[in-house]
C-alpha cells in the first residue's frame, strides 16, 4: 500500500505559513493529479501529499524517463540527445572553472546512464558515480564502460574527500532533503564546490504553462526551487550561495514538453518561441532562467 507524506510545515524553513498554490497532473505516468504548496515565508514550493521512499518507485517506470536511458525515441529525445554532447562539454568547463582545477576529485550523484562521468573521466578526473537505478548503471557500463556504485553507498563516504560535487537536476528528487545537503556539506574539501542544477518555477516558461508546465513533474519532483529558497536551504546548513548560472536549453525543451501536455502534440514553432522569450527575459535577469545551476561552498 502506497503511504504518503503529507507536510504540515515547510520542508526548507519551518514555517507554517504554507498553502495550496496550484493542482498538476503526472502527465507522464501515472495521469493522478497532485497539488503543489507554497511557503510565503521563503517561497519554497512542495508536492504535496507525495508517495514515500518505498512507494515512489513506480513512478518512474516510464520509458519517457531520459535519465535512466539513452533513447533517441520521438522528436523531443532525438533533440536532447543532439544537444546532450555541447552540455556535457559546457558542465565540464564549469566544473573546473569553479573550482580552479583542470582535473581533481569528483562525486557525481544521480548520474544517470553515465555520459557527464564518461565526460569528466575522459579529462582526467577520479569520478565516484553514485546512481540508484540498476538499468541505468547496466547502460552506463553497455554504452561508456563506465562502473557507476549504487547510491545506498552515499552515507558511507569518507569525510572532506571531494574538490567538486555535482547534482545534475537530482535533489529535487531526493527524500531526505536535509540529510543529503548536511552530507554533501561534510564530503567536500575545503574550497570545494557544490553544484546543483534544478528548475526554477519562477521562470518565464514557468509562468506562461502553470500547471502544464513539464519541469513540476509531479510527483517524482517533490521540491520546486526558486533561488531565495535554494539560497535559504543551503543558508540552514552553513553552505553560502555564490552564484547562479543558466542552463539555456532547458527552456526550449521543457517548453516542447509542456506544449505537449497542454495541446496533446508538440508544436516546434510555439514551443521555440515559448522558450526564446523566456531566455529573453532571463537575458536580463539570469535568476528568471527555467533552470539554473546553484553553486554552493562552505
Amino acid at each position: 500500500m502506497s503511504s504518503r507524506i503529507h507536510y504540515k510545515a515547510c520542508p526548507v524553513c519551518s514555517a507554517g505559513t504554507i498553502k495550496e498554490a496550484l493542482r498538476v497532473k503526472d502527465h507522464s505516468v501515472s495521469g493522478e493529479e497532485f497539488s503543489i504548496w507554497e511557503c510565503s515565508a521563503c517561497q519554497f514550493r512542495f508536492t504535496q501529499d507525495v508517495p514515500d521512499a518505498a512507494s515512489i518507485g513506480p513512478y518512474y517506470q516510464s520509458e519517457e524517463y531520459i535519465s535512466h536511458s539513452n533513447t533517441s525515441k520521438g522528436l523531443i529525445n532525438r533533440l536532447y540527445q543532439a544537444v546532450r554532447k555541447r552540455t556535457l562539454k559546457r558542465k565540464r568547463k564549469l566544473v573546473q572553472q569553479q573550482t580552479g582545477m583542470g582535473k581533481g576529485q569528483l562525486l557525481d550523484i544521480g548520474s544517470g546512464t553515465g555520459a557527464f562521468v564518461d565526460e569528466m573521466e575522459k579529462s582526467g578526473w577520479r569520478v565516484t558515480g553514485l546512481e540508484p537505478d540498476s538499468g541505468a548503471r547496466q547502460v552506463a557500463k553497455d554504452s561508456f564502460a563506465v562502473t557507476l556504485e549504487d547510491i545506498s553507498g552515499f552515507f558511507q563516504l569518507p569525510a572532506e574527500q571531494f574538490d567538486a560535487i555535482t547534482m545534475w537536476h537530482v535533489l529535487e528528487h531526493v527524500h531526505t532533503l536535509h540529510e543529503y545537503m548536511d552530507q554533501l556539506k561534510k564530503l567536500l574539501k575545503p574550497g570545494g564546490r557544490i553544484l546543483i542544477a534544478v528548475p526554477n518555477y519562477t521562470s518565464g516558461d514557468a509562468g506562461h504553462y502553470q500547471s502544464y508546465w513539464a519541469a513540476y513533474d509531479v510527483p517524482r519532483h517533490l521540491y520546486h526551487f526558486s533561488p531565495g529558497s535554494m539560497e535559504k536551504l543551503a543558508s540552514i546548513h552553513g553552505l553560502k550561495l555564490l552564484s547562479c548560472k543558466p542552463m539555456w536549453f532547458d527552456s526550449f525543451y521543457i517548453s516542447m514538453l509542456s506544449s505537449k501536455y497542454k495541446h496533446g502534440k508538440t508544436s516546434l514553432p510555439g514551443s521555440f518561441y515559448q522558450g526564446l522569450t523566456s531566455n529573453l527575459k532571463a537575458a536580463g535577469q539570469l535568476r528568471k532562467c527555467s533552470s539554473l545551476i546553484y553553486v554552493l561552498g562552505k
